[in-house]
């Protein structure tokens, strides 16, 4: 596609959202673009097999992703997609496409739709795999061994053209991940010698964990007759939000970032339901109250927007109540019969029946989304109602929990020997980069042992 023509789509759907804009209801406005209409489309890079390898060899995680079998070509997409309210709006996201003579770079090959975990940064962008750490470990664990990886960036963030994002918004979600797998999928067929075949897996990590568990329920329940779910694998995600949250604004703990988190999900609420408060200042303590529901996604770092008072001064970022804390204490004491909490409860995941088969991964310490509240309990109700689909929960705190043999042992000892070199850190990394590798590694084994067996 020409850069003119790149141009003239933009302007096009510009123009349109425009003319939706406070006169959706208005017969002579145009209808808004399609969802998954494509905006932009354009390669944005390419790495070679020798290139994956020396990435994975000097941050050493070659051990767990093997050597590249292909090539990666890089690609990010502009597509139109919709709102909590229906609204239009547009998101991107990133397209890590195999590529190589290789049988397991060239023709059909299975998809990968990815949730990524979550970030306050707002130019986040999958498609920019020298930036981006989770896009990378993505690259070399599945694109270079052949699978097609679609990983949308959200609504509110990149070029999104929507101000603020909606957080752990389990439908709006979903829609904008089938969104941007329709818009990556109807790219690959246009112009791309690698297409996608039928077979369609789903995965995520932290927020991404609750995306991708979200989106096999809705894609089931929605769309089933435009894709077949083969498998989806969780990690680490707050499956049970009310749960979680009965926690956090309870007796406590408060889990580790809480203070990044509460923001993000208080306004995404605020914003898709309307009734959080009736004015920041019923839930925020000054002066945080002033600016918070405008704060994320933003690119300014978060130690200028402590130093500027903005957010608590607290390293483990859990300072959420009491003198100096981010939330009133009335808040909290009013939690139980809040609309908060319902509004938790309505995106919270357990209850969800599967048709296809899924599994979850995690570590049992984990300080930012507590392990037994979310992944104990979300396997736990999946197997009252589909047992024989749950086909793995994944500790890597729990070596009976992992596959038999030389695998289990190989991460649980790997994972062991991860934190055991973090020393003193290892709680504080814990979350964002201990676990990542080794569930993601796991998940790709499920996805290669579904594959196998032809499900």
């Amino acid at each position: 596609m020409s850069t003119k023509k790149h141009l003239a789509l933009a302007v096009l759907a510009s123009a349109a959202l425009a003319g939706c804009g406070g006169g959706a209801n208005n017969k002579t406005d145009d209808p808004p673009p399609a969802r998954a209409t494509i905006i932009t489309a354009l390669v944005a890079g390419a790495a070679t097999a020798a290139q994956v390898d020396a990435g994975t060899a000097a941050s050493g995680a070659q051990a767990l992703t093997g050597k590249a079998v292909c090539d990666v070509e890089i690609r990010y997409v502009l597509y139109m997609t919709r709102d909590p309210m229906g609204l239009p709006a547009t998101a991107s996201a990133g397209v890590l496409v195999p590529k190589g003579t290789a049988a397991a770079c060239t023709g059909e090959r299975p998809v990968l739709l990815y949730a990524h975990g979550t970030t306050t940064t707002k130019s986040y962008n999958m498609a920019d795999v020298q930036k981006n750490g989770e896009a990378s470990l993505l690259m070399a664990m599945y694109a270079a061994q052949g699978f097609i990886v679609v990983a949308p960036n959200y609504l509110g963030y990149d070029k999104s053209s929507l101000s603020y994002h909606p957080y752990l918004n389990a439908e709006a979600q979903a829609i904008d991940m089938v969104d941007g797998l329709r818009a990556a999928k109807a790219n690959l067929m246009a112009d791309s010698s690698t297409k996608p075949s039928s077979k369609l897996f789903i995965s995520g990590y932290s927020q991404g964990g609750h995306v991708s568990m979200a989106t096999h329920k809705i894609i089931e329940r929605d769309y089933s007759s435009e894709f077949t779910v083969t498998a989806s694998g969780s990690m680490s995600g707050p499956y049970n939000m009310v749960g979680f949250g009965d926690v956090v604004t309870g007796a406590g703990p408060v889990n580790a970032g809480a203070t990044l988190f509460v923001p993000l999900l208080l306004t995404s609420y605020q914003k898709s339901y309307g009734n959080m408060y009736a004015s920041t200042a019923e839930a925020y303590q000054a002066p945080y109250a002033a600016s918070i529901e405008t704060l994320f996604p933003t690119d300014t770092p978060i130690a200028d927007l402590i130093a500027g008072g903005k957010l608590p001064a607290d390293p483990t970022f859990t300072k959420l109540f009491g003198t100096g804390g981010l939330l009133n204490d009335s808040f909290r004491a009013g939690y139980q019969s809040s609309n908060y909490r319902k509004a938790l409860q309505t995106n919270t995941l357990l209850g969800f029946t599967p048709k296809r088969p899924v599994a979850m991964c995690g570590g049992k310490l984990d300080p930012t989304v507590f392990y037994d509240v979310n992944t104990t309990l979300m396997s736990m109700d999946l197997k009252t109602r589909a047992a024989p689909l749950v086909a793995a929960t994944y500790d890597l705190e729990t070596l009976s929990t992992l596959p038999a043999g030389i695998v289990g042992q190989t991460m649980y000892g790997g994972f062991q020997q991860a934190k055991a070199a973090a020393g003193a850190n290892a709680q504080a990394q814990y979350h964002g980069s201990l676990v990542p590798p080794f569930c993601t590694a796991l998940m790709r084994g499920f996805f290669q042992t579904v594959l196998a067996s032809g499900q």
